[in-house]
């Protein structure tokens, strides 16, 4: 009997993390409160190890967009620890109020995942790759500062590459041009109007001037969480905030500020705009497919 997908089995797992907030995060704590997440481990068949890619999830949590990348990446033989970091906070969304949950916080959770992985019989823990969407995009893509990793990192190995599907990239951290030695991909949408994709251009460019092995890819036009194809009609977030019009920088005490201010981040809320748009765009998918099919070849050797 032929099967649409090649999973041959889900574990369900716990991990031990902790949650820091931003500023904790920055000054290097360590002591943040302790928290234990779950996560669903896809396999594709067979005994032997293979690579691995841990799935972070954007601000609406767990969604159907992360599901079907799970089963795209086990379909070409790639386990993917699919990571909640919400419902063990007892959070179900962060879109009404971002505030619930440090931006950085779910970097530590990603670094908690890799070295749970890479005591797992099944997994290649030289082949382990970190790729998020929206927030989790966001620490997917900060997870690779050499500072971070320095002060938080895994203690059984590194990510072998990073991919970062639209985040936000309107917070700028010391040293955050500084990345790690490993591969970087970041996909985003020239309409996307929740995360907009001028201040990752920046980014990236600071971070390649450093000697980054990044690449940003841009696809005109497509919107925010353009990945998933539930979303072919667009979607208002009313009343939510988008992380446009205005950047926040990290002052010497590890706090962010509205940039060339003393106003602290979350006194600036009202400068961001509201109402973003959600929507699906087929061929930005296909491209990002391509893309990310590119990478776990180079990268994971699948």
């Amino acid at each position: 009997m032929e099967t649409t997908s090649r999973t041959w089995k889900i574990e369900l797992h716990t991990l031990a993390s902790s949650t820091l907030t931003d500023q904790q995060f920055l000054t290097g704590q360590r002591d943040g409160r302790p928290v234990t997440l779950s996560g669903a481990l896809r396999l594709p068949p067979g005994m032997a190890k293979v690579p691995a890619v841990v799935l972070m999830h954007g601000s609406g949590g767990v969604s159907g967009v992360v599901d079907e990348w799970a089963r795209w990446l086990t379909d070409r033989g790639i386990a993917s620890l699919m990571l909640d970091c919400f419902t063990g906070r007892g959070l179900d969304t962060t879109f009404a109020n971002q505030e619930q949950l440090g931006r950085l916080a779910m970097i530590i959770d990603a670094y908690r995942a890799f070295d749970m992985l890479a005591t797992h019989p099944r997994i290649d823990s030289s082949h382990i790759a970190l790729m998020g969407f929206s927030r989790g995009g966001q620490a997917a893509l900060y997870s690779a500062v050499q500072r971070f990793r320095d002060m938080h990192g895994p203690k059984l190995g590194d990510f072998a590459g990073y991919v970062s599907f639209y985040p936000a990239c309107h917070s700028r951290y010391r040293g955050d041009e500084r990345l790690v030695d490993r591969p970087i991909q970041v996909l985003h949408g020239t309409a996307d109007d929740l995360n907009p994709i001028g201040p990752c251009r920046d980014f990236v460019s600071r971070a390649r001037q450093a000697g980054a092995t990044i690449e940003l890819h841009e696809f005109p036009g497509a919107r925010h969480v353009f990945d998933w194809p539930l979303l072919a009609q667009p979607v208002v977030l009313q009343g939510v905030r988008s992380n446009s019009g205005a950047m926040l920088v990290e002052g010497d005490d590890g706090a962010l500020y509205l940039e060339g201010t003393t106003l602290a981040a979350a006194d600036a809320i009202d400068r961001f705009t509201l109402n973003p748009t959600l929507g699906h765009d087929p061929e930005a998918l296909a491209g990002a497919q391509r893309i990310v099919d590119a990478f776990i070849r180079q990268v994971l050797h699948a």
